[in-house]
């Protein structure tokens, strides 16, 4: 399918889900009044318009990973020269990398562009209960020489593959266990963080690295890299895991509409400190 007939075909999926459907557009407006109390109620509902519009992209953008070529998907999905260098330094240093990203863009795409970089790209998931769906997501994502691990052996696959140069990457903004999170305030609200990758970057000592993915225009996007800790070995205590929340909401704010706002990300509450 050509991009011309893909987005029109978006833009019927957005009529739908949108106008008829109306999936979770009560916990999308509910996410957006709580992170953006300053905003009136049409400057929401005008955030929450053009998510569903992106939200459709994204959907049938990365279908299209099924046959798209890799020349032709980086055409629409560019790695900048900074990002390429900050890659390609590590890579000559012999250092392999953890990166952390958000749902911020085409994240599904990112990782594929990833694959222009010599380190081997492995991207942490979690296996679908649907035999079909899992195994249609798995190829998807390894097309172009990603590997996939479970989340569940993280550590241990990290282990096996240490004798590599590797990037595993890990989208850093969903929803852990309340109890076993680092609590921050993110967009105005309570919210828990994943020690997973701070964990994992301290007993490795890989620099950890923040990649930013910026929708240009409909079907284009940017990715920018930046080193968040060089030796995270010497950093304090949840100070990896506050630093790349920082900088996502950052990014956020920028581009709000291309934030995955349907996601129920505070459905938790802070726990209380025992006395």
């Amino acid at each position: 399918m050509p991009f011309w007939l893909l987005y029109r075909l978006s833009d019927v999926f957005f009529f739908f889900m949108y106008y008829v459907l109306g999936y979770r557009k009560k916990v999308v407006i509910q996410n957006l009044r709580n992170s953006f109390p300053e905003k009136n109620e049409q400057e929401l509902k005008n955030i929450q318009k053009q998510f569903y519009q992106f939200l459709c992209d994204v959907f049938l953008e990365t279908f299209k990973l099924l046959t798209i070529s890799k020349k032709e998907l980086q055409k629409h999905c560019q790695m900048t020269g900074q990002a390429q260098r900050i890659f390609d330094t590590y890579y000559h240093q012999k250092k392999s990398i953890v990166t952390v990203m958000g749902h911020l863009g085409n994240w599904e795409w990112a990782g594929h562009v990833f694959d222009s970089t010599k380190h081997q790209l492995y991207g942490l998931y979690h296996p679908l209960s649907n035999t079909y769906f899992n195994r249609l997501t798995v190829k998807m994502r390894t097309r172009f020489g990603m590997k996939l691990i479970d989340m569940k052996h993280t550590f241990r696959e990290m282990v096996a593959h240490k004798a590599e140069l590797t990037n595993t990457t890990f989208i850093s903004d969903q929803t852990p266990q309340p109890n076993n999170a680092y609590w921050t305030t993110f967009l105005n609200q309570d919210t828990p963080i994943f020690t997973g990758i701070e964990k994992i970057a301290k007993k490795f000592n890989y620099p950890v690295l923040y990649v930013y993915l910026k929708r240009e225009k409909r079907g284009y996007y940017k990715i920018y890299a930046q080193t968040l800790f060089d030796n995270p070995i010497e950093t304090k205590e949840n100070e990896i895991s506050e630093a790349h929340a920082r900088i996502l909401e950052q990014h956020i704010l920028q581009q709000p509409e291309v934030w995955l706002w349907s996601h129920r990300r505070w459905k938790h509450k802070r726990p209380e400190l025992k006395k």
